[in-house]
């Protein structure tokens, strides 16, 4: 099969000899490659390349036996990677966002790290041939696990304490049936928290002991009626359950199921490009809060900063960051966007940083409505971000779009966009 592009998503596109689609793990464009089906659908197919039978210049060997899973593109150069985001973006934002752009208009940020940079993994199990429990990860595509020692895209340290965390599992022969995953988060100061999902409410007489990394543990009975590891019941809890982070001189503080950037080094770099379009006095409302990570570092000489987030845990989180930083001016409210429409104001600066879904259509309507000056808009999802600037596009332009690369070695990109009023 010749491969003819790489697409929004990360995989390449194929066709079989009916000319139908098929999406490609593992294939460059230009490549032949043969193929292995791992779904099908009505009107396309899901693949992964077996054999490389004409390899790309841009082609290099993944140092992860399990990439596919953890780092799709191990297997292309970084200039390579850095050179089909933008190209992907500048797509997205010309189709969706209905944009004229010069291929060469968007750049993006890299610290040029791309190895060790996550702060927060989680792991499943696997059973060995000898009956002890591996670390593992689920293959592209399907329900099968991979065994594994760990991935070079995580903080060194989140291995070595699931590897801790592994073998108190081996040493209390916990079964594989019982064993959903192990989730563990690090900080930039060297400090890690874990913990165990398990699927029976087994009783245990020890465990892991606190080190002088790993600073809390947790064990969850997560219901066995989800695939997922949620916490339907705290088992054991021992030391901290939560991390702080210095980010621009603001030390926050977020769980181990917080929502949180995994990538703090490049985080930064995006929390300055956004306070160069800030007013740093005026009033200023963060929406899609989480614990405040955007709006609080950038809150400090401010007269109001309002967070707005749906999340109670992670509410929590920023309330206790305002306290411990002491920002007099800042508060918080645990609602939905759509349900406070009433705190965007024509004199308000604005920030939304949307899930995946973006920005719930009353929002949209509600910012065309009020027309604030500017709205800063940072997004994990290019597609819902280039929506969402189509349908504000009648009252506002942008003026200023960076990449970044949060996730080095994957397809994923985060772009922000800075709008200005315009009518």
């Amino acid at each position: 099969m010749k491969i003819e592009k790489l697409v929004f998503g990360g995989q390449a596109i194929g066709r079989d000899e009916t000319g139908k689609v098929i999406f490609v793990w593992n294939a460059l464009p230009g490549e032949e490659v043969d193929i292995e089906i791992i779904k099908k659908k009505k009107d396309y197919t899901h693949a992964v390349a077996t054999t490389i039978h004409s390899p790309s210049v841009d082609r290099q060997a993944p140092k992860d036996d399990h990439f596919l899973s953890s780092a799709a593109w191990q297997m292309m150069s970084f200039e390579a990677e850095s050179k089909w985001k933008c190209a992907m973006a500048t797509e997205a934002y010309t189709k969706i966002a209905d944009m004229i752009m010069p291929t060469n208009q968007l750049t993006m940020f890299t610290d040029g790290v791309n190895e060790g940079y996550r702060n927060k993994m989680e792991y499943s199990f696997a059973e060995l041939p000898d009956g002890t429990m591996s670390l593992a990860l689920f293959a592209r595509g399907g329900k099968s696990k991979m065994p594994v020692t760990g991935a070079t895209i995580a903080n060194p340290l989140i291995d070595s304490t699931a590897a801790y965390i592994l073998t108190w599992v081996n040493e209390n022969q916990i079964p594989i049936r019982s064993l959903k995953s192990v989730i563990v988060r690090t900080n930039t100061h060297g400090e890690a928290i874990a913990a165990l999902f398990i699927k029976d409410e087994l009783d245990f007489n020890d465990f892991p002991a606190l080190t002088e990394t790993l600073k809390g543990f947790q064990l969850y009975y997560s219901t066995h009626k989800s695939p997922a590891s949620v916490p339907t019941r705290l088992m054991h809890t021992e030391g901290q359950d939560y991390l702080l982070q210095d980010i621009l001189g603001t030390s926050l503080k977020f769980g181990l199921l917080s929502f949180f950037q995994v990538n703090v080094p490049v985080f930064t770099q995006a929390l300055k490009d956004i306070a160069a379009f800030l007013d740093p006095v005026a009033p200023l409302i963060d929406f899609y809060a989480g614990v405040g990570a955007i709006g609080l570092p950038l809150a400090k000489s401010r007269t109001e900063t309002i967070l707005i987030e749906s999340n109670e845990e992670a509410v929590a989180y920023a309330n206790d960051n305002i306290a411990q930083n002491n920002i007099i001016h800042a508060k918080t409210h645990c609602t939905p966007a759509e349900k406070i429409l009433d705190a965007i104001a024509s004199d308000k600066q604005i920030i939304v940083d949307p899930p995946r879904a973006g920005l719930h259509e009353d929002v949209v309507k509600e910012l065309l409505k009020k027309a604030p000056p500017k709205i800063i808009y940072l997004s994990c999802n290019i597609s819902t971000q280039a929506r969402d600037m189509r349908m504000l596009s009648s009252r506002y332009k942008p003026v200023f779009m960076k990449l970044y690369n949060f996730f080095p070695r994957t397809p994923h990109i985060e772009g922000l966009v800075v709008l200005e009023k315009v009518v």
